[in-house]
């Protein structure tokens, strides 16, 4: 574990700009990367309701008819308008969303309030983020399966070219995603757009057919269903869930793309072209039982099937997007929290923070979307694992967002108590229904998420303990460098320039300590470094240094914070070019100088910290940080790496 330096988010975060031209193409870019997980749902969502090979089929009845599309409905309403666009959605940390934004928030509200109660509620957080990661393995998988099966509709001889071609079409999908959010979203975001079209347009006509649909839109018919046919609407709560797929990803995105063009987005077009198609099969379905075969593309006329299809091939494909951005996101979030290693992270935009792409993540979830396509080899086959993940999360930042109301902005009680009842009396009724398919699928979100979890937790744990053991190995700094001034650490002054990386200036960087305690000599010149990134594009030239002599001046002993934007490629000699000779202690030649890292080598102990297993898993998720010295431009011929180990 190699030195890093320090992030930190000053007040003044870089948020999205979304006005004029601007604010249109991220609308755009969002319509292509945020809302292909939602936005697709209607393929599936009513014909998985009314599918007689469910476990807990739903007889098709009139009566069952207006009150599913009714359920689904109010279900979107509630979940996605309410508790995501209205509420959660204004829970951000700095721009940033999802349900780890919701953690950090909880984190600082909880230095007010009960230790106890922010910790459960955190690790209740880290489960449900874990969650996430399962839906982002999950979606991918079952949406571009969904897709590419329609070709044994229209050409059933292709059945067997389906996984081939569903495998073909993930390594394409991840293999793009190098190129940024936004340049997949300006490519995708033209083809949302007119599917939401067609969509909306399929299920208008069919309601001029059949007007009286409409009707279902009142929640009488909802909560009729549920409180006269609650055995059946309980069971089919697991189906209508599909419907609000894809919810949590919008807030977990929003980073990428800022929460005014995800609202504009969703209320000018996607949730219109949703509820119409909902709408319009529901209408088809009520004039002919027999098209709960396939009701969303029976609403296309015969001339606009195939078109239709190639277009919903193209659109659940696009769906993949949401949860892999949203993973990334989850990703950086987390490892600025410390429950992960710091990745590799690139950022792809200069006017947006959250455009990022974490490519350990990228090949992982690749490896892991591919394997359960092979595994599972059909779309139904891994609908049923499909609510639970969904449902889990979007309970947790349910709870999250009320608690964070109440601590941090101080809404009344009587307020966040109704509000708290109303939504979470809804998410829990998912999850109960949910919880019926264990042994359907459902396992394997739940086994998923458990094994991020634990890997989160962990990472978590052990870098408490190694954190406290490498500051009782370092030492306060000022305390070392008045030994060294005062000569009660005694050490020969030799010529040359040695630059020490540390993650601050409140304890002495490993490296230098080493140096001086075994070798007994220092440099004359001593430069010790942190870097601080800050969520800026870029920092200006006169704002990106500052020198702290520590109080001996004479002793060429300097402390330097370089400031860096995230944009920028941190490059530790040409920073050190800049330096005011007067504040350096004198012209740095730095075509000589010496670069130190302190880099620990983490072991398991015999100390009772954790678990045996917990701590092999520990020192094993280690090995994924990222190389410092590549990182921070040293040059290799002159970089001495200084290890120490700690053990756990």
């Amino acid at each position: 574990m190699a030195d890093r330096g320090s992030a930190s988010r000053p007040p003044q975060a870089h948020r999205p700009v979304a006005q004029g031209t601007a604010g249109l193409a991220l609308v755009v870019g969002a319509l292509g990367v945020v809302f292909g997980d939602i936005g697709t749902s209607p393929i599936y969502t009513l014909q998985t309701v009314f599918n007689p090979d469910d476990p807990h089929p739903v007889p098709v009845s009139t009566q069952n008819v207006y009150g599913v599309v009714s359920l689904v409905f109010w279900s979107v309403v509630i979940i996605v308008l309410v508790t995501y666009v209205l509420l959660a959605m204004r829970a951000d940390n700095d721009g940033e969303g999802g349900i780890m934004a919701l953690i950090t928030l909880l984190r600082q509200s909880g230095a007010q309030r009960g230790r106890r109660t922010t910790a459960v509620l955190t690790a209740l957080g880290i489960f449900g983020a874990s969650l996430f990661f399962g839906d982002s393995m999950i979606t991918p998988a079952i949406s571009v399966l969904s897709a590419v099966e329609g070709l044994k509709v229209v050409e059933p001889p292709l059945e067997s070219a389906v996984v081939p071609l569903t495998a073909a079409i993930i390594v394409v999908l991840f293999l793009v995603q190098r190129r940024g959010t936004a340049a997949v979203g300006q490519v995708f975001g033209p083809v949302m757009i007119a599917w939401f079209v067609a969509i909306g347009a399929c299920g208008a006509s069919s309601i001029a057919d059949h007007p009286q649909i409409l009707r279902a839109l009142s929640p009488s018919y909802a909560l009729t269903f549920l409180t006269g046919h609650f055995g059946t609407a309980f069971f089919a709560l697991a189906a209508v869930v599909l419907a609000v797929t894809g919810a949590e990803a919008l807030y977990a995105d929003m980073g990428h793309f800022g929460r005014r063009s995800i609202t504009r987005g969703w209320l000018f077009l996607v949730f219109p072209a949703c509820v119409l198609s909902y709408l319009g099969q529901g209408a088809l379905i009520l004039a002919d039982p027999a098209n709960i075969s396939s009701p969303f593309f029976l609403l296309a006329p015969d001339w606009g099937r195939w078109p239709m299809v190639l277009l919903a091939t193209a659109a659940t494909v696009i769906a993949s997007q949401a949860v892999i951005t949203g993973a990334y996101s989850v990703t950086s979030q987390a490892a600025q929290l410390g429950y992960l290693p710091r990745l590799r992270i690139a950022h792809t935009s200069e006017s947006t923070m959250g455009q990022i792409y974490v490519p350990w993540i990228n090949w992982l979830l690749m490896v892991s979307v591919l394997t359960l396509v092979f595994a599972f080899r059909s779309s139904t086959a891994l609908a049923f694992a499909f609510g639970m993940a969904v449902t889990g999360t979007i309970t947790i930042s349910t709870l999250l967002f009320f608690y964070v109301a109440r601590a941090r902005w101080h809404t009344p009680v009587w307020l966040v108590a109704v509000g708290a009842a109303v939504l979470l009396t809804v998410d829990l009724l998912f999850v109960a229904a949910n919880a019926t398919k264990l042994l359907h699928g459902a396992w394997l979100p739940l086994l998923i998420g458990l094994t991020a979890f634990t890997v989160m937790t962990t990472w978590q744990r052990g870098r408490e303990i190694v954190t406290a053991e490498r500051e009782r190995h370092e030492g306060p700094l000022r305390e070392f460098v008045d030994q060294l001034h005062s000569g009660q650490v005694p050490a020969i002054r030799v010529p040359g320039i040695a630059v020490f990386l540390n993650r601050g200036k409140r304890t002495a960087p490993l490296a230098m300590r080493a140096n001086v305690e075994h070798n007994h000599v220092r440099h004359d010149h001593v430069v010790i470094l942190s870097i601080e990134t800050v969520p800026v594009p870029r920092v200006p030239a006169d704002q990106r240094t500052v020198v702290d002599d520590l109080g001996y001046a004479e002793d060429g002993i300097v402390h330097v914070t370089a400031r860096f934007g995230y944009m920028e490629t941190p490059d530790v000699p040409s920073t050190l070019a800049t330096l005011d000779p007067a504040e350096s202690e004198g012209r740095l030649q730095l075509d000589q100088a010496s670069y130190f890292l302190s880099k620990i080598e983490i072991r398991r102990g015999k100390t009772p910290t954790m678990a045996p297993w917990r701590k092999r898993l520990f020192v094993a998720t280690s090995y994924i940080t990222a190389d410092a010295a590549e990182y921070f431009g040293l040059p290799r011929d002159r970089t001495v790496i200084m290890g120490s180990h700690i053990e756990v």
